[in-house]
């Protein structure tokens, strides 16, 4: 019983022991406050987007997430640039601070670069802490050409005639009159609103364009009123062409002057050809004054003419024989003298 008392007293004396150790010395018993892991960081799930289309320029939008992972990464920067993919060439720099990152956490961030509407580029990304590369990433975009500027989107556009059994084209004629060697057409232009506003304020050119020599026959101008969401609306006008042509029935749309859209269709008046849509150009006797504006002859101004002594007028004839003898009487009495 006697050991079993000791080894009990023992026991208690290093409980106290180690109590007091811990309270005397701080941080014995705690976890460390600094992760001594070493940092990794990287760069996930890059998106690209064009924000800010001109005629000349386009944003690119990259956003990004950095992925960190270990202790703390600090002073961390990422430098963003835009390549030209045929040349290699920097187009565009940016770079931005994140600071001290720590923790195991993701930290999203974007940069815009800015480049010219024009061919690929690549969007390289570079992330460097305490001024050594740690990790990157790089995007291609391909034909930054195609994007529309924002002055030149509509959500009006010449309609396209879907799930149909036989092709439909958004623009239509029939011949309404014969005379004179000329014809006059009706053309039809079906406009649609896919957009969820209503939308006008446009403007439709329609033209009457000679296949083989692109000679503009006749054109006319429309102004489309609003157009319902979702709807589509049917704008009509006659075009006068001369006869045995064949014709490309050209729809020119624009917004404050801008083209939106453009549309093409054949109208074949030639007997004898017709227009396809991959045709060669070919000898149809072409004649161009078939072409010409009729115009009116400008008024001739009227003019004064100069006044002119006829040698019939009355009393002349003896006025002039008489002025000559006198002449030649002095002419010989100088002589003489």
């Amino acid at each position: 019983m006697r050991r079993e008392a000791l080894l009990a007293v023992g026991i208690a004396a290093l409980a106290v022991a180690m109590v007091v150790s811990a309270t005397a010395v701080p941080g014995v018993l705690s976890e460390p406050t600094e992760d001594v892991r070493p940092s990794r960081l990287d760069v996930r799930e890059s998106y690209v987007d064009a924000r800010n289309v001109t005629g000349e320029t386009v944003t690119l939008s990259l956003s990004s997430r950095l992925q960190h992972r270990g202790g703390t990464a600090e002073n961390v920067t990422v430098v963003t640039r835009a390549i030209d993919a045929d040349t290699g060439l920097v187009k565009t720099t940016e770079q931005q601070s994140l600071g001290n990152v720590s923790g195991d956490r993701d930290v999203p961030f974007t940069a815009n670069v800015t480049v010219a509407r024009d061919g690929d580029y690549h969007i390289e990304t570079t992330v460097y802490a305490d001024g050594r590369v740690r990790t990157g990433q790089r995007r291609t975009v391909r034909n930054v050409g195609a994007l529309t500027p924002a002055y030149a989107t509509s959500t009006v556009s010449f309609h396209r005639f879907e799930n149909t059994n036989t092709p439909l084209r958004a623009i239509s004629y029939r011949i309404v009159a014969v005379e004179d060697n000329e014809t006059t057409l009706n053309v039809t232009a079906y406009l649609t609103n896919s957009g969820d506003d209503p939308a006008g304020g446009l403007a439709l050119r329609m033209r009457a364009r000679q296949a083989e020599s692109n000679v503009i026959a006749d054109e006319s101008t429309l102004r489309i009123g609003q157009i319902r969401p979702g709807r589509t609306q049917t704008v009509n006008t006659q075009l006068t062409v001369p006869d045995d042509y064949n014709y490309w029935l050209d729809g020119i749309l624009q917004s404050d002057g801008v083209i939106v859209a453009t549309e093409s269709a054949p109208a074949n008046l030639d007997p004898q050809e017709t227009l396809t849509e991959n045709e060669t150009t070919r000898d149809v006797g072409f004649q161009s004054g078939d072409f010409e504006e009729a115009t009116e002859a400008p008024m001739e101004e009227p003019t004064e003419e100069p006044t002119t002594v006829e040698g019939s007028g009355p009393g002349f004839t003896a006025l002039a024989a008489l002025a000559a003898l006198l002449l030649a009487v002095g002419g010989l009495a100088r002589r003489k003298l």
